[in-house]
């Protein structure tokens, strides 16, 4: 595990016009190389997204052949830097696509990546309503990918407010976690900040939160990138507006809060005793 490094927030509002968005985010991932970033994560779908009719377009492509990924595969060789591609769509031989996290190394090498496996089936007040497994097919497995500086724990958004997946990558050795994200404003306004620090606090890692902003056709992005130490403290935010936030990570803190509250190594098996939970779920029909 090496010493300090930067790790950049890319906030970006993407539309439905792809090449436009990969323009937009290219330019601010080399401005954030500019400011001496070594690591620049990107939002979930950030190369397209559009929700119009209740249907989404995130621009589904088959891997081999999605223009992102020799885009930015080159772009973080030209640069030295590694790049947390947020989540691209890959469609599937099935005919519905996988929401896709990748890391690309400092050499322009795919180290992991890791398809999202909590889908946002959500009806929220005002009819406002989504549905990812419509089009959304689950992974299945948890991933964790080797950097200079420790391990990083993949996701994507919704998997936000599953704890024990971030538990997992924790137990699993990682040191930063990895939010990209496209979290609506209505949710994000009640339950960004807070999921973001309390998988910070919970796991004793660095939190990397980087989410889009502004409308895309009927949906909005609530923006608000972050990045949290592993006391929970927010140590960079961007607003509502497409840009770029900036912090030092050390590494060292990781070990330090988990030294203070070794939670980790608190876990404990148990059982649920249903006692009781009869009379109590006829008391309260009655």
């Amino acid at each position: 595990m090496s010493d300090t490094f930067k790790a950049a927030c890319i906030q970006n509002c993407a539309s439905a016009n792809m090449g436009a968005n990969l323009g937009d985010a290219e330019s601010l991932v080399r401005k954030a190389a500019d400011e001496g970033a070594d690591l620049a994560c990107l939002p979930e779908f950030f190369s397209c997204l559009d929700f119009r009719n209740g249907t989404f377009d995130v621009g589904d492509i088959e891997d081999e052949g999605h223009p992102a990924l020799p885009r930015f595969q080159g772009l973080a060789e030209e640069l030295g830097i590694w790049i947390q591609m947020g989540s691209l769509a890959i469609r599937t031989p099935g005919g519905k696509i996988r929401n896709r996290a990748y890391a690309i190394d400092s050499d322009g090498r795919i180290a992991a990546y890791y398809d999202k496996i909590h889908l946002f089936d959500v009806d929220l007040a005002g009819g406002e309503s989504y549905c990812e497994s419509e089009t959304v097919e689950p992974g299945s497995s948890a991933v964790v990918a080797a950097t200079p500086w420790g391990i990083l724990g993949l996701s994507v958004c919704y998997d936000l407010r599953f704890a024990h997946l971030y538990r997992t990558l924790a137990h699993a050795g990682a040191h930063f976690l990895t939010v990209p994200a496209a979290f609506t404003k209505t949710t994000g306004q009640a339950h960004w900040h807070v999921l973001l620090r309390a998988r910070a606090i919970e796991t004793g890692a660095y939190v990397i939160a980087a989410c889009q902003c502004g409308s895309h056709g009927e949906a909005e992005s609530y923006g608000h990138s972050l990045i949290i130490d592993p006391w929970g403290r927010i140590l960079a935010e961007g607003g509502e507006e497409p840009g770029i936030v900036i912090a030092e990570v050390d590494p060292g803190k990781v070990q330090e809060a988990r030294h203070m509250i070794p939670a980790l190594t608190h876990d404990r098996e148990f059982s649920l005793a249903k006692t009781g939970v009869s009379d109590i779920t006829l008391a309260a029909g009655e």
